[in-house]
């Protein structure tokens, strides 16, 4: 986990699996983290079929389908330690 203040960082959702939340989302959980994405969609649908992949020259993000925890349903990730909100800002309203 990620020490954070006082407390360890273990469980993360992230919502929005577009490239802003698939980078950071795929680093946090190449470092050992729970992440959850929280997607829909078509991305919803890639992701479940493909699993996570980026490529960067910082090096490569591959999680396999059977691997990556992704939903469509916020409520069903239960408690997490932290939130990464990566969605474009008109979907904004939607979420909050």
């Amino acid at each position: 986990g990620i020490l954070m203040t006082d407390r360890l960082l273990t469980r993360v959702a992230v919502v929005g699996a577009g490239a802003v939340g698939a980078y950071f989302g795929g680093r946090l959980a190449q470092s050992g983290l729970a992440v959850h994405f929280i997607a829909r969609g078509a991305t919803l649908a890639t992701l479940r079929k493909d699993g996570l992949r980026v490529d960067s020259p910082r090096g490569d993000i591959l999680i396999g389908p059977d691997a990556l925890r992704v939903t469509d349903d916020p409520c069903s990730v239960g408690e997490v330690d932290a939130v990464l909100v990566a969605v474009k800002v008109q979907w904004m309203q939607q979420i909050f």
